[in-house]
């Protein structure tokens, strides 16, 4: 930042709010008296665990603090754009490593005095992808010279417009994190299709199954809870197809899949999804196995 030479580009990575939850205040968050999403079970340990996320949630803010303070000094804080984002949902059953919105939808706030627009919202989807061709033209370069999987969304920055893309899409394997479980789905900003590939089989992922004890105590409660074991069903068996309102429903509880009502908006949405997948050359379940997994580590297609 102290570098007047020459414009700079810093990218800061965070590992909180990860796992183990262990930095920050638990006690600002009495585990007791919190209200706690309809999409997790009401159990001592995931109260107690809950908790300690909001303590390190808190504690991250005063990292982010600690940088926009370190930009403050540095004299460049009114010519920087500041980005912040995250990576997925929490480590809760139902969030990170599944394609509700939970699980995909992240944080995205942009900073830029005298430019972006203060404490305003906008409706625009953006992906990961649209990142890199956004620096890009920040740097003063086309991203239409390069083949980006994504396009640049400065003008969403700058407030020029509310709208980017049409759809966003995610996908999820589950491998190596436990036995082969694709799913695929896509966004238009107010409903949500997903598609479950094998949903013939359980769900098993073992950083939530194998080493949480707020698991542990859902499965506990569930032989005689009808709302826990909703939950656990939830998770761990999933139907064909899911449609969910998730403008209105943001917790993506009331799956409106088979309701005849909803059949339009979930044939359109699975058909896009169906073009997405064929752009992609993405074949669905086979791809999504461990010898693919090897395959394309072998060749440095993932880390």
């Amino acid at each position: 930042m102290e570098d007047d030479s020459a414009p700079f580009y810093l990218a800061v990575c965070l590992v909180e709010p990860h796992a183990p939850w262990v930095m920050g205040d638990a006690s600002r968050y009495p585990a007791n008296q919190l209200k706690l999403p309809p999409n997790m079970a009401d159990t001592q340990e995931t109260r107690e665990n809950f908790s300690d996320y909001l303590a390190e949630i808190t504690y991250m803010d005063s990292q982010v603090g600690d940088i926009l303070q370190a930009l403050e000094q540095s004299g460049k804080a009114d010519n920087t754009l500041v980005l912040f984002t995250s990576e997925q949902g929490s480590k809760f059953p139902g969030n990170k490593w599944t394609n509700w919105d939970t699980g995909l939808h992240t944080a995205l706030i942009a900073r830029w005095p005298g430019i972006s627009p203060v404490n305003k919202r906008t409706d625009a989807l953006v992906q990961y992808c649209d990142f890199l061709p956004t620096v890009v033209e920040l740097a003063g370069g086309d991203p239409e010279q390069f083949e980006f999987d994504g396009k640049s969304f400065l003008d969403v920055i700058k407030g020029n417009t509310h709208k980017h893309r049409d759809y966003v899409f995610g996908i999820h394997n589950n491998v190596p994190e436990g036995p082969q479980y694709p799913i695929r789905t896509v966004f238009d900003g107010q409903y949500r299709y997903i598609r479950n590939l094998c949903p013939d089989r359980i769900y098993i992922e073992k950083h939530v199954m194998g080493g949480s004890d707020f698991w542990h105590s859902w499965v506990k409660r569930s032989y005689n809870q009808k709302d826990v074991y909703e939950l656990v069903e939830r998770f761990t068996r999933r139907p064909p197809e899911q449609l969910y309102h998730t403008a209105e429903d943001p917790y993506e509880m009331n799956n409106l899949a088979d309701n005849p009502k909803y059949a339009e908006i979930k044939n359109k949405l699975s058909d896009r999804l169906d073009k997405w997948m064929a752009q992609e050359n993405d074949p669905g379940a086979p791809i999504d196995t461990m010898q693919a997994f090897k395959a394309a580590k072998n060749q440095n297609h993932i880390y």
